[in-house]
């Protein structure tokens, strides 16, 4: 059919305004998801990660409703310019592209932002999760604490009875000395990883370094863990170098290392057990391994073995007692020392070996 020219005009100015229309509310959804972008980015901090998927969820509805209306004035204006009117609709192409071209703006801005809240999402999904984790393991944490300290507080309350009755018998009282002492020296040691891992927690550990022989850090390490050692009658071996191995560290902090880790092989070798103190010197360090044969480490504990508040279970059912913070207080001072601290083990009952890492004093 042949159109007039007035037809032709006719109908380019009623598809125009129809177009128009359409870009129209193209540029609508857009602003509208302009807006909710500007507001997803003000409330992103603190927002739920469902809250900010049920967003992302809008978001990406909006684009489809938009990118629909766009697709449909763009196959509209094909179908027009195929039925050769496209000479006589100058003003409805270039609005048609400017239309395209803002689209394809905004939606290039509204995947970039939309990925920019995926990742939020996963990562405050992932936050949530280690809060749950960490409020989880305080929780376990303070129910141990209270546990422990609470155990020593009642051969205390014994001892002090029974001291107001025994007056005249010395053994009875020397040995109900010796329990109180005991105990209370059990509490301070509680009280003092307590205190640890608070400054492990807070990053308020401090050493005071000066240079100091490592062999007599060893020797006072050795007489603070041999009481544990003697009590189940460990067999100790010391192997390796025995002259001056200077370091520049901090004596007290480095004979809590060592003593930790001798009071820990003693407290998981069972009775008659061995444990050996091994010194390796290196070219510019010095390795100290500490090795028994108890009850070993398991394969799924040992990549937690120096987290704070963590105990392997397996462990756990064979001493009871402890906040899980011994350990943990051995790496942060070893590293502290710009040290390293390994543990390895061929799994359970199959022993287990501590090495720490130290730079010498060149």
């Amino acid at each position: 059919m042949n159109l007039s020219d007035d037809q032709k005009v006719a109908i380019a100015t009623r598809t125009l305004a129809l177009l128009n229309q359409q870009a129209d509310a193209v540029r609508a959804e857009l602003t509208v998801l302009r807006q909710d972008l500007a507001r997803v980015h003000r409330e992103l901090s603190g927002v739920p990660s469902a809250q900010l998927l049920e967003a992302n969820e809008q978001l990406v509805l909006a684009a489809l409703r938009a990118q629909s209306i766009a697709d449909s004035a763009r196959h509209r204006l094909g179908e027009l310019t195929r039925a050769g009117l496209g000479a006589a609709l100058p003003a409805l192409s270039a609005s048609g592209e400017m239309a395209r071209a803002e689209y394809h703006t905004r939606v290039a801005d509204l995947r970039e932002a939309n990925e920019q809240l995926l990742v939020a999402a996963l990562s405050s999904q992932e936050i949530e999760a280690d809060a749950e984790r960490a409020h989880s393991k305080q929780i376990k944490f303070l129910a141990m604490a209270a546990h422990e300290l609470r155990n020593p507080l009642l051969p205390l309350r014994l001892a002090a009875q029974m001291m107001t009755r025994a007056h005249s018998d010395d053994q009875l009282l020397l040995k109900l000395q010796a329990t109180i002492n005991g105990q209370v020296s059990h509490m301070a040691r509680l009280i003092g990883d307590l205190l640890d891992g608070s400054r492990i927690s807070t990053g308020k550990f401090r050493i005071e370094r000066s240079k100091v022989d490592l062999s007599g850090v060893l020797e006072l390490a050795i007489q603070t863990g041999q009481p544990a050692m003697d009590v189940r009658r460990h067999r100790f071996r010391r192997i390796g170098a025995s002259g001056p191995l200077y370091v520049h560290a901090d004596a007290v902090r480095l004979v809590q290392v060592f003593s930790n880790l001798l009071e820990n092989a003693a407290k998981y070798t069972p009775e008659d057990g061995v444990i050996t103190l091994k010194s390796l010197v290196l070219s510019e360090t010095v390795e100290i391994s500490i090795t028994d044969n108890g009850i070993g480490i398991t394969p799924q504990a040992l990549p937690h073995i120096f987290d704070l508040f963590v105990q392997d279970e397996h462990a756990a059912a064979h001493n009871q007692g402890g906040l899980g913070i011994g350990l943990a207080v051995v790496r942060e001072l070893v590293e502290a020392h710009g040290g390293t601290v390994v543990a390895s083990s061929a799994g359970r009952d199959l022993g287990s070996k501590f090495t720490v890492t130290l730079r010498l004093a060149l």
